[in-house]
Formats: C-alpha cells, structure tokens, sequence
C-alpha cells in the first residue's frame, strides 16, 4: 500500500516499532530493542530465520529523509518479508508510506506459496494514520454513504488527483446497513485493506447515485471498483470499472473477496511511485566481517547494480502508467465517434418518415424506427427488447398513430422515474397516470396496467414469453417478469409495452418490449 498521512515520519516509525514488537512478543519472538541513532543501518536477529532490518538516511536527489524496516520470519515455503518505508521532505511535515508484504522462495529457480494476504501490520496501522490517497481518504472499512454524502462520492470518483481504486457496495433489497457490514462487509472487504477507498450506499442514495452515473452505476446487492480517472460522460469508460455481481458474492464470499481485491492489487503493484519514495536509496544491510577493501568494493557494486533495477523498474512503472491513459484517451475518442454515427442514422431515419408523413406538431415519432432511434432522449428508461418487434409495427395500418401513443407513454414514464428516484411519485405508475402533477404528460390511467391477470401469470408458456431482458444486477438470470405494461391502441390484441418499475433499486425502468401483443386467452 502507498499513501500519505499528516504525521511526521519519525511518528510513524515508532508507531510500526511498537505494533511489530508487540506481534513478535505474541509469536514467541525476542521483542528488538530501541532504536540507535548513530546507527544508520543494522540488522538483529531476533530468532530462527527471523531477521529485522533497520535504516534511515537522506533522499536521493531530492530534499527529505527515510526510515525502514524490514522484517523477514520463516514461511511453509520460504520466507515472508514486510518492508515499511516513510519519506517525507522534512523531519516535521507529512509522509509517504509505503508498505510492502512478499513472499520470498527457499530457493532460486522455486516459486513462493500462493497469494500474499494482507499483513496484520496493515490493519493495524491503517487506522492509526489518518491515511488518504491525495483528495480521498483511506480507512480499513467501508464508510456509509446517505443522500447528503453522494456528491462528495462522485466529486471523489471524478478527481484527477486520486490514484487508489475506490469500491462502492450497494445494499440488497430489503436489506439493512448493519447486517450487511456485519454479515457480508466484512469478509468481502478483508483483502482491500490499504489498496482502496471503501464505501457502502444506503438505500436512500443509491437511486440518487445511479442516475448522475448514467454509465457507471451499481446497484441490487453489487459491488463496482471505480479506477482512476473516471469520466461519468463516456459509455465506453463505464466498461472500465469492474462489477461483482450479488450472486457471486453469495455463492462464496471468500472467493468474491479474492477477486474483488485482484484488480486493486494489480493497480498497487504497477503505479508508479511518489517523488520522495523514489528518492529511497535500495536497502544495504550492514557490513559483515570481510576484508575490507574486496568486501567494500564489493558492497558498492552490488549496491549500484541493485539501484540501477530499482530505476530500471519505476521507468516502466511510468511507461505502462502512460500506455494505459492514451488506451483510455484511445477508447473515449472510439466511443465518441460511435455516438456521433448513432446520432447520424438516427437523423437519417427522422429524415426518412419526413419523406413518407408529415411530422405532428408536438413532435413525437412518426414511425416506431424513429422512436427506437430517440430512445436516448428518455435518461431513466432503457430498452433491453428487440427492436426488431417494435420496428416490425411500421408495416401495420395504424403505426404511426401507434408510435405517436408510444411516445406519450415512455414520456410520462421517464417524469414517473424522476419523481420516483427523488421520492416523489406517491404510488406506481398506474397512481400517477391517475394523479398525474400538473406540468406533466399525461397518460391514460385505463392504459397503464399494473400487472397480467392470473390465467397469464399461471400459464407457463404465456408467462415465459413476458420473462424479458435486463441486466445482471438487476437479476443474476438477466430476466424479469414484465407483467407491467401500457395499452398502445384501442382493443384487446393492440400492442403493448411492458416495462419492468427498478427506481427504488437501480433508479431506472426496464423497457423490455414493443410489439404486438403477446399471447393470451384473446389471441391465437
């Protein structure tokens, strides 16, 4: 882990000293003693295989200091070695940390045991240091986001100065704060101490949090690690930040807590390091007995040699940094131009109803085509059916009129969501078609209707053709029952919309078809 905190460094030094002696002494360790200040380096053993190295000393070619500490103790197939390093600019001011956990192997040519858990220094120590990664802080659990709390996420999210992942939980339906952190929080959460800033939503912010995210949202018991740079306007960025889904993390949370902390890992290892960590001369342990001049002479290259990969490896560090902003700059300039060509056709279809209708006057769609190519204009609402069956309603008698109704009845949906998300509507839809504010579209309230009757929902064929798309957080199936749905038309096999009402989840509506009515008691 890689952070700041306000303490000067030689706080945090005695701070890890007194942590690590501590964990010696419950391990049945020799506690080391106090520190000798005219001892720049030195190194005491402490037991069998259990080595604790210390140092201090000035920066390389900046202005600032350093204190270290590297504890090396027996592992089942090598060793376990913990660096601590704190560099700051002057002796009162705040400090870069940086902790390090490695496994190293009992020999060369072997490989060391699997994943390095997180050390129990940095649980300890976390709490201690007021850390944070430039605007954002970092702490050992995840703080509780209410509606109050939302901007100042997203303002977090959005900084260019932040350089840690920042995962954001969201609550399950029907689930409360404290039992998620206890219960689920917890375990998940275990291995992201010091690689991320942790945040949980309650149920009050989520909605107000996914719909000034269009493209980065997290919702219905998922978790989403927002990387670096975030760009809340570009579609092609939202596939940037990784989700867990709540089904994996139900199935085995262990599992789902091993895949959530890879990504940040990742990050940890490759980021390019601070000025002043940079500026750390490599580690040289005192000198053994050996003739001085060879063992000098000796030291010196070794030393030099080790100092020339540590540069080598920060030089890439800075490379692959630089390589993955322009593939960013690269995939934005992609989505852009996507988009300027999904407004092209969708201007070339307006054009084209042009031609066959004039266009009515309050300017709906004038054709099911054009209504599909408009759909963007309707923020709370996405459509996940096929477009193939709402287009194929162009060729039938009345489609025009039909789309121009269609119009009407996503319009009054998209101001019921935005209500909804902002706790307003007082109801379902079919209540606010009923009750509809003044200044809204109104629709209806006899073509809105809240659900399919009985016969449908227990015939399984008929209810299978209304398990409709959306997306894997809103369920792990990626379906829903729709029985939902608006009356486009007079007459009992008209078509239908049937939409799935997620604004207390996700803070949208699923439109999942347009089309010709689906089967029932009424149609063959």
């Amino acid at each position: 882990m890689t952070l700041t905190t306000p303490r000067p460094r030689q706080e945090v030094a005695a701070l890890a000293d007194q942590l690590l002696a501590a964990w010696l002494k419950r391990e049945g360790r020799d506690e080391p003693p106090p520190g000798t200040a005219g001892l720049p380096a030195e190194r005491l053993r402490l037991g069998e295989r259990v080595l604790l190295d210390r140092d201090f000393g000035e920066l390389r070619e900046v202005p600032g200091g350093y204190l270290r500490r590297r504890l090396r103790t027996p592992a089942p197939h090598g060793t376990d070695q913990l660096t601590l390093t704190v560099a700051s600019a002057g002796p009162d001011g705040p400090s870069w940390v940086r902790l390090e956990a490695e496994q190293l192997a009992s020999a060369p040519g072997l490989r060391a045991g699997g994943r390095v858990p997180v050390p129990e220094l940095a649980r300890q120590l976390l709490p201690l240091l007021d850390a944070s990664d430039g605007p954002v802080r970092i702490g050992d659990t995840p703080r509780v986001v209410r509606p109050a709390g939302v901007e100042a996420l997203i303002d977090e999210l959005c900084d260019p100065d932040r350089t840690l992942p920042v995962v954001v939980a969201s609550l399950p339906p029907a689930t409360t704060t404290a039992a998620w952190l206890e219960d689920t929080g917890r375990q998940l959460t275990r291995q992201l101490t010091g690689l991320a800033a942790l945040y949980l939503l309650d149920h009050e912010a989520l909605p107000l949090f996914n719909v000034a995210l269009e493209y980065h949202k997290v919702y219905g018991g998922a978790v989403r690690t927002y990387l670096p740079e975030v760009d809340p306007a570009s579609r092609a960025d939202g596939g940037r930040h990784p989700v867990l889904p709540r089904h994996r993390i139900e199935e085995d949370v262990r599992r789902a807590a091993a895949l959530l902390a890879r990504e940040p890992g990742r990050l940890a290892a490759e980021l390019p390091l601070p000025a002043q960590l940079a500026a750390v001369p490599v580690y040289q342990p005192p000198a053994e007995p050996s003739p001085e001049a060879a063992g000098a002479a000796h030291r010196s290259v070794d030393r030099a040699e080790r100092q020339a990969r540590a540069d080598e490896l920060q030089r890439v560090r800075h490379s692959l940094h630089r390589s993955r902003r322009r593939e960013r700059m690269l995939l934005a300039v992609g989505e852009e131009q996507r988009t300027a060509l999904r407004r092209a056709n969708a201007q070339v279809q307006v054009l084209s109803g042009r031609l066959c209708t004039a266009r009515p006057s309050d300017g709906s769609p004038v054709s099911f085509g054009e209504l599909v190519g408009r759909f963007g204009e309707f923020p709370l609402l996405e459509f996940t059916g096929d477009q193939k069956e709402a287009l194929a309603l162009d060729g039938q008698c009345d489609g025009t009129g039909w789309a121009r109704l269609t119009w009407e009845g996503l319009t009054a949906l998209q101001e019921y969501a935005a209500a909804a998300v902002r706790g307003e509507a007082h109801g379902d839809f079919k209540q606010w078609c009923e009750h509809t504010p003044d200044g809204c579209h109104r629709f209806p309230p006899r073509k809105a209707v809240r659900g399919e009757s009985r016969t449908v929902e227990s015939h399984t064929k008929w209810k299978r053709e209304r398990m409709l798309p959306v997306p894997e957080c809103v369920d792990s199936s990626r379906r829903a029952f729709m029985g939902a749905h608006l009356r486009i038309g007079g007459g009992r096999t008209a078509p239908r919309l049937h939409y799935l009402d997620d604004c207390s989840g996700s803070g949208r509506i699923y439109v999942g078809y347009i089309g010709l009515h689906l089967t029932n008691t009424r149609t063959n």
